[in-house]
């Protein structure tokens, strides 16, 4: 059994030019890979338990960290503009990193939404939701 530190964890989506950022200086947590899957119900009044028919996948990303506003490379200068943007970007994620050989989750995605916080005796934060488009695949690097 291998175990892996999360400070190896790499992030990395297209800003809305197409070029990929790694965003993983920035995050402190991310949750949400490789995601749901939908499940209808088929179950009849006679079945002795739940019967599903297994459906299409809707996962979401969800993601928080500590801002920056570095100009094309920190979250706020990437995030920020592809809430509004016209079209999904893909990403990959790297639980374990990104060295050769290492599990490796990607697709595209819609930044749903991105919102900054900001508490007394705190660092400036951020969140954001990210909704997959189509399937997560897993792969490696």
């Amino acid at each position: 059994m291998t175990f892996f530190d999360s400070s190896k964890s790499r992030f990395l989506i297209d800003d809305t030019g197409g070029t990929q950022r790694d965003l993983s200086l920035y995050i402190t947590e991310i949750s949400g890979l490789p995601g749901d899957r939908l499940l209808r119900e088929l179950t009849g009044l006679s079945d002795s338990g739940a019967v599903f028919l297994p459906s299409v996948e809707n996962s979401r990303i969800s993601a928080r960290g500590l801002f920056d506003d570095t100009a094309s490379s920190g979250p706020d200068a990437v995030l920020g503009p592809l809430r509004a943007h016209s079209s999904a970007v893909d990403f990959e994620y790297g639980p374990e990193g990104t060295a050769s050989g290492a599990v490796k989750y990607s697709g595209t995605c819609w930044v749903r939404n991105y919102e900054l916080r900001s508490k007394v005796g705190r660092l400036v934060a951020w969140q954001a939701s990210m909704q997959v488009e189509g399937t997560v695949t897993r792969g490696s690097y």
